[in-house]
């Protein structure tokens, strides 16, 4: 069988393995290849989503991929939905008991053979074309150890716009450490693409921290001092009321625990300030009696808390979050 293969890659063919991944060859073809990338779901308690966001997957053209899927004990159907699934489809899939978030990326993680990974969730959709985008980009790049790209946020029911999410368009080309640091500019989790290989040199998953992604960034650009974000739409991302970030004090608390990593670091009482204040923001438009409550925490004298302070006092319908 002949591949059709971009000129960009051409040159490299007898050099790299990968190349073949981006034949556009049949999908059966097409997953027989080595793969370039591996893309990693971990499944919980998603039976209302996890079908569309496994198909989204599946449909990929343009680089070969594995989609390896842990079900990390779900008591709803998603076990039987992602049975059927992998007979059809032909990924990989492991039922086993609950273990948690982070011991379910270490694991798939483990599982990985691709020269690039991605995470996806099990609420998601992936976009067309999102895993030839940052591939063809990480090739065409080697000096990056990853790349991020743009969000669509849709509803519980899957309707959403046309639109990226403006506050991850302002991060094109590159995010630098500082910007991300002190929350000038952000980078989405579900977007990401990395190298394999540099991934688990710098350690891999931290366990030490409830969500994995928030760490990792901040540890990658203290290292690289930038990372880029593509313009690439990567992910419609469901927002459905029970998604981890609508967890505040997990979240925020989190990051001020993260950040004491680099409390050496010239900027780094600024920066604790600045991130109470985007808590304490967060908490005037989901729950002011938590955010009045929280005050003597979170309150400052500094212009980033002032500027959020009578967010406390506006009647929710008139506040963007």
């Amino acid at each position: 069988m002949e591949y059709s293969i971009t000129n960009m890659f051409a040159q490299k063919m007898t050099e790299n393995v990968y190349v073949k991944a981006f034949a556009q060859g049949e999908e059966t073809e097409q997953r027989e290849l080595p793969p370039v990338v591996s893309v990693l779901m971990a499944s919980y308690n998603h039976e209302k989503f996890v079908e569309a966001a496994v198909r989204s997957v599946m449909a990929q053209r343009g680089v070969a991929f594995e989609l390896i899927v842990i079900d990390d004990g779900s008591k709803d159907s998603s076990p039987k939905i992602l049975e059927k699934l992998q007979a059809e489809l032909g990924f990989t899939y492991v039922h086993r008991e609950n273990k948690g978030l982070m011991p379910t990326m270490h694991e798939l993680l483990s599982m990985a053979r691709g020269k690039y990974f991605c995470t996806f969730a099990s609420d998601d959709i992936m976009p067309k074309g999102r895993l030839e985008a940052q591939a063809t980009y990480l090739e065409s790049h080697p000096e990056d150890p990853m790349c991020f790209g743009q969000i669509i946020v849709m509803d519980a029911e899957g309707r959403h716009g046309d639109t990226p999410d403006p506050r991850y368009t302002r991060s094109i080309p590159r995010v630098t450490f500082e910007q991300f640091f002190l929350g000038q500019r952000e980078i989405h989790g579900c977007t990401e693409m990395i190298r394999l290989n540099v991934f688990r040199e710098m350690g891999g998953y931290d366990s030490e921290y409830p969500f994995e992604d928030f760490p990792q960034w901040l540890k990658f650009l203290h290292k690289y001092g930038s990372l880029p974000v593509l313009p690439a739409l990567c992910c419609y991302y469901r927002v459905h009321g029970n998604n981890m970030s609508s967890n505040r004090a997990l979240m925020y608390g989190t990051f001020l625990k993260v950040l004491e990593r680099y409390k050496d670091h010239p900027l780094y009482p600024k920066v604790v300030k600045i991130w109470k204040s985007h808590w304490f923001s967060a908490l005037c438009y989901s729950d002011k009696k938590e955010a009045l409550r929280k005050l003597p925490e979170l309150g400052s004298f500094s212009l980033p808390f002032l500027k959020r302070l009578p967010k406390l006092f506006i009647p929710r319908f008139l506040l963007k979050q």
